[in-house]
């Protein structure tokens, strides 16, 4: 393509891509994205991506028709070393930027203060509500809200969700059971915003504090991952997962920095430094839960409202979660997002 295309680059969360306007992108999306992004390429040197899946992903915008609702959200995964673009999972850290470029690009009027952005999410027919800090009607950036896994500090941008539950695979646990034993592992199959396979980390002879690379360098840890995910992705209505990014595989044990529960997630073939957010909320639903790997090693709090901390290799993610005749009725995070670059990407 000799002409370029509008492009706003930003961190959302712990993830960074490329942001579009749905009526900007041409008829061949997907090859172009790939252009775009250098993939395949395990550098992705001829593109944008940044050889990594967290650096990978791309959010497409536009306003919503829907009653209530600000603006429609589709999040694609832009495979690095595969020609694979998908749909099929949601991603709520680029779903922190959406707030700010749906305001940027006049898509929803800013208030004086806090904007309220109600957002869809399309890959999984959910709804978001993102809070951007716009003082004198302009979005800023700056602020004193940390995350873990992001330098420095930035604008908060709280995010709720509701109505996640099973919003992929049909149900929040899709085969009915808290326990499911596949080659010999107990696993719970779970969907509250994102697929995952949860397990204990020490029935794979780990102990579930190593570091990424430790874990991705190990081959036979990544086979039996992998055996076991593609087991799981029929159990959870997803069908044949060879080809796709979820579910989400998580190794769980306890807590050693006075969180909830301790993780380490593969997304699904590289071990990810941090944790998504609607993988956190997954998780944090699954120490709920009567029984299972989380619900055995996790430790949450009482009352109504729960504060639980997942940690992951860089910190942790604190998952507000609404408790209601035993059910989970609505989850919170806090996200950050920055403003990169605005400008003209070619494919």
């Amino acid at each position: 393509m000799s002409d370029g295309i509008p492009c706003m680059w930003m961190r959302g969360g712990t993830s960074k891509g490329g942001y579009f306007l749905a009526e900007d992108l041409p008829e061949d999306r997907d090859a172009f994205l790939l252009r775009a992004m250098g993939s395949p390429d395990p550098r992705q040197i001829d593109g944008m991506g940044g050889a990594n899946p967290l650096t990978s992903k791309v959010a497409v915008i536009k306003r919503s028709a829907r009653e209530g609702v600000d603006v429609d959200y589709l999040f694609l995964q832009v495979f690095v070393d595969r020609a694979v673009v998908s749909e099929g999972q949601n991603c709520g850290n680029i779903l922190a930027g959406v707030g700010p470029f749906a305001i940027e690009r006049g898509l929803v009027t800013a208030q004086d203060g806090q904007t309220e952005v109600r957002i869809f999410m399309e890959n999984t027919g959910q709804l978001a509500t993102a809070r951007v800090e716009t003082p004198g009607g302009i979005v800023t950036y700056a602020g004193d809200a940390r995350i873990d896994g992001v330098p420095g500090t930035a604008a908060p941008i709280p995010i709720s969700f509701a109505d996640t539950a099973g919003s992929s695979c049909g149900a929040l646990l899709p085969t009915g059971n808290a326990v499911e034993v596949i080659d010999g592992v107990d696993c719970t199959l779970i969907d509250n915003g994102m697929p995952c396979v949860v397990m204990r980390a020490s029935d794979f002879r780990v102990a579930g504090t190593e570091a990424p690379e430790e874990l991705e360098a190990n081959q036979a840890l990544r086979d039996r991952l992998e055996a076991i995910r593609l087991k799981a992705g029929p159990m959870m209505n997803l069908g044949d997962v060879a080809q796709k990014s979820v579910p989400k595989m998580t190794m769980v044990s306890a807590a050693g920095h006075g969180g909830a529960i301790s993780t380490r997630t593969f997304i699904p073939h590289r071990c990810h430094d941090a944790i998504g957010v609607l993988g956190a909320v997954s998780v944090a639903t699954a120490c709920l839960l009567p029984e299972g790997p989380a619900a055995d090693l996790g430790i949450v709090p009482d009352g109504d409202e729960k504060l639980i901390s997942v940690e992951h290799p860089t910190g942790e993610m604190s998952v507000i979660a609404t408790v209601q005749d035993g059910q989970v009725t609505d989850t919170a995070v806090l996200r950050t997002a920055r403003k990169l670059f605005v400008g003209l990407i070619f494919g």
